[in-house]
């Protein structure tokens, strides 16, 4: 029952410790981003004449598919540390 009882801790502990860890990369992640932002549409706006519609459009469409690629590199990533334990 007591090495029972220590294991259950040991997984809660882990359990406790991983999801702080992802959600201070998580944070970590969004002031990135937000650092990003203002020099991604500063960018775009320089370079692009269109409407200030088509604008937003394509800043958001180019965030967006940045942050898929790098959402596919992170998952790649975690396969292969998940692999190695």
């Amino acid at each position: 029952m007591k090495i029972k009882t220590k294991k259950t801790i040991k997984k809660v502990r882990m359990s406790l410790k991983h999801s702080a860890v992802t959600a201070i990369m998580a944070a970590f992640g969004f002031l990135i981003a937000l650092s990003w932002r203002d020099v991604l549409t500063e960018w775009i706006t320089k370079f692009s004449e269109a409407s200030p519609f088509q604008n937003k459009f394509i800043i958001a469409s180019i965030i967006t598919v940045i942050s898929i690629i790098g959402i596919f590199i992170v998952s790649k990533w975690n396969e292969k540390s998940n692999q190695e334990d």
